[in-house]
């Protein structure tokens, strides 16, 4: 492809003028690849275009497997890569190279050569680079003066000036690209650093927050995202509307920081997926260029997720065990009132009192072992009536998992319905037994079916008035558990049918 330039009527073919320079140009494609050379360049490295275009740059420099490429390679590519990435150009004042020499008979030798390197990066109009051209100097001369130059015979000879001269240059060309390997070798340090710190850090271009740099850290944060190169809205299409763009934007536009700390923010991780929250504290600062205008903004800050999540955790449980004193404190009231009603007597008073405070203490421990997650209603059975003999209480039915609240209340319940059978049902006469059975329907909901049924006892007689016992089942059941309860007093042995509903939030 040629580039015409006019001046006046005079054409100038820039692709001739390119390939004309005695200098060696090589243009590189942004991944080190040959796209073109001129002349001088086919000449020095005794090539042609053929053999040499679409191939990468080192390929003639190829190490072995587990081998370093040589020092003068790496020295070229961290100065090509370093005018690709930074979009300026960059200068090797000297590396060492050989190219082959025609011989008098027989095959080529490589002579050693010292050369300066320029790599300029090209940009297209939205500043993306697309091309790396490299210009080379053979200062070979210049290097072999200069050491002759440390030798004592060369320094009292008559060129000495002349040879002064040309160390002189050499030197600041030395200090220079030491200079350059200097400051590489600090940024290099200081992206390992960014790169392994704990915390996210972002680089954003320009007015629309183009990522030049991110980090390990914001990656993950992210969901693993390729996102450099790419304006924020682009990248993180999802953030729109989530009020950081626009806090991007303040930041780019008047300079002032902007910090945040436990900002909820919702990343897509996942193609398709809904996006999840995270809370981050973070702060946004300006980045200056050297005449102070600001050409970006520089993000920090920490994924304070876990933190957030796990103080949320420890109010709820602060909130639940308030709660659950709150109702075990009235529990134990409304015990003691009842109980003292059914007992004028003080000391059947406590021995009545006693005994439920132990099966509620039961309860609990029962829901201390899991937690305070829940306890299983077959659990809560035979913790409350095993001390009657377990060959004299047979239970049969499901596993079903109750929270909290419902396992508290089935506990009292069932110490209720095995102390009365203990004085006056089933489980006082010999060969009395009790029989628990549930099921679970699932119609309109799922409910819970359990029938308490006693055989085997003394005659049943109804009672004259409801007692103590009766009244705590029936509050239980109708007011925290929402169900139905049917006490059947029929004289061949006392019977409970219950019907709890499941789904409430107190069951599961």
């Amino acid at each position: 492809m040629k580039y015409l330039m006019k001046s006046g009527d005079l054409a100038v073919d820039l692709a001739a003028a390119f390939d004309a320079s005695p200098n060696p140009y090589v243009l590189l494609t942004p991944d080190l690849r040959i796209a073109g050379a001129n002349q001088a360049y086919l000449d020095v490295t005794s090539s042609t275009r053929d053999a040499i275009v679409g191939r990468p740059l080192f390929a003639a420099f190829d190490s072995g497997p587990g081998e370093e490429a040589p020092e003068n390679v790496r020295q070229v590519k961290a100065s090509l890569e370093k005018a690709r990435d930074g979009r300026k150009r960059d200068h090797l004042a000297l590396v060492r190279f050989s190219i082959p020499r025609a011989a008098p008979h027989g095959e080529p030798v490589m002579e050693e050569r010292f050369w300066s390197a320029t790599h300029t990066p090209i940009l297209d109009a939205s500043g993306e680079v697309v091309w790396l051209l490299q210009h080379t100097t053979d200062i070979t001369e210049l290097e072999l003066l200069r050491n002759r130059m440390a030798t004592p015979e060369t320094a009292s000879s008559t060129s000495a000036l002349d040879a002064m001269i040309g160390g002189n240059v050499l030197e600041r060309a030395r200090i220079v690209q030491e200079d350059n390997l200097r400051l590489a070798s600090e940024r290099n340090r200081l992206v390992d650093m960014f790169m392994q710190a704990p915390g996210f850090v972002a680089v954003l271009a320009g007015p629309d927050h183009v990522f030049q740099f991110y980090n390990e850290a914001y990656r993950r944060l992210i969901g693993h995202r390729d996102v450099e190169g790419r304006p924020v809205a682009e990248a993180l299409p999802e953030v729109e509307g989530q009020g950081y763009i626009d806090m991007l934007d303040s930041v780019f536009e008047t300079g002032e920081p902007v910090q945040g700390k436990a900002s909820l923010v919702r990343f897509q991780r996942e193609p398709g997926a809904e996006p999840d929250s995270a809370y981050v504290d973070f702060i946004y600062q300006p980045i200056r260029d050297a005449d102070g205008r600001i050409v970006g903004v520089f993000v920090q800050g920490h994924d304070v997720t876990d933190v957030v999540m796990a103080a949320e955790r420890q109010k709820l449980m602060i909130d639940e065990l308030n709660h659950r004193v709150k109702n075990t404190l009235a529990t134990v009231q409304s015990i003691a009132i009842q109980t003292a009603r059914s007992h004028l007597d003080p000391r059947t008073f406590a021995e009545g009192f006693q005994a439920r405070l132990l099966a509620l203490s039961h309860t609990h421990d029962l829901l201390t072992r899991s937690h305070w997650e829940g306890a299983d209603l077959g659990d809560i059975l035979q913790h409350e009536t095993a001390a009657h003999g377990v060959h004299r209480v047979t239970l049969n039915g499901p596993p079903i998992a109750l929270e909290p609240a419902a396992a508290l209340s089935f506990g009292m319940i069932f110490h209720e319905l095995a102390t009365n059978a203990a004085k006056y049902g089933a489980l006082s006469a010999p060969d009395g037994r009790v029989l628990v059975d549930w099921t679970v329907a699932n119609q309109a909901g799922r409910t819970l079916h359990l029938t308490w049924r006693e055989v085997g006892g003394p005659p049943v007689r109804p009672p004259e008035g409801r007692g103590f016992g009766s009244r705590l089942i029936e509050r239980n059941v109708r007011h925290d558990l929402a169900g139905e309860v049917k006490l059947d007093y029929a004289s061949d042995g006392f019977s409970a049918d219950f019907s709890i509903p499941l789904d409430r939030g107190t069951l599961s």
